[in-house]
């Protein structure tokens, strides 16, 4: 399967920025509803294990927070690799918000 990954700089420490990004899935859930058919996450320590479904395809990935960034990879369907880009811009974009 193809991979995709992004990462986001911030200066919060690892368990402030843990703490932050504890609500991620049910944000992302919440932001975009109407397009997802299921989002679900566990976290373990500062590693969240996800999984979002939308028009049945599924992305599954890993959200690792570290001192100084928050970083996403995971993998893509192949139907979804035209998308790549969009949903790498689309996670960044919401751990920027929900890290400042």
């Amino acid at each position: 399967m193809p991979e995709f990954k992004t990462e986001v700089p911030h200066g919060l420490g690892r368990d402030e920025a843990v703490t932050r990004l504890k609500g991620f899935v049910e944000q992302v859930r919440d932001r975009f509803q109407d397009q997802l058919d299921n989002a679900d996450g566990a976290w373990i320590e500062n590693v969240l294990d996800f999984s979002l479904m939308a028009s049945g395809i599924t992305i599954t990935g890993k959200l690792t927070v570290e001192d100084s960034r928050a970083h996403v990879a995971g993998k893509l369907p192949i139907i979804a690799v035209p998308l790549r880009g969009m949903i790498e811009r689309q996670i960044a974009q919401q751990l920027q918000t929900a890290l400042t």
